[in-house]
């Protein structure tokens, strides 16, 4: 009898924990960066390769459009929980293409 009461004792804990929101949870967030001395075809895709490899990062959208300064603009989406836009800005500073927030879109 007192097994039986451990395991439904255990199953409500269970159950309880499952049904439990978790602190913090997660957001997701999407930022615009604004990509300098993106010059040519070849430097999206080296932007894009240093963006998804911060932790964190679920994607990654590159916007070429040489009318304009800068050309390039990266379209961001990561977990809030993991990264920050201080690490989307060293990523790609660090792979040579130097950024900034140019619209923070929500997310």
């Amino acid at each position: 009898m007192r097994i039986s009461y451990l395991r439904q004792a255990a199953s409500a804990l269970f159950a309880l924990a499952l049904l439990t929101p978790v602190a913090g949870h997660a957001a997701e967030k999407t930022v615009a960066l604004s990509v300098e001395n993106a010059t040519c075809a070849l430097c999206g895709p080296v932007v894009q390769a240093a963006l998804q490899q911060v932790p964190g990062v679920t994607s990654v959208d590159i916007v070429e459009n040489y009318n304009i300064n800068p050309p390039v603009t990266a379209r961001v989406v990561f977990d809030d929980q993991v990264t920050d836009i201080d690490a989307l800005v060293n990523a790609t500073t660090n792979a040579g293409y130097p950024s900034k927030l140019a619209l923070n879109t929500g997310g």
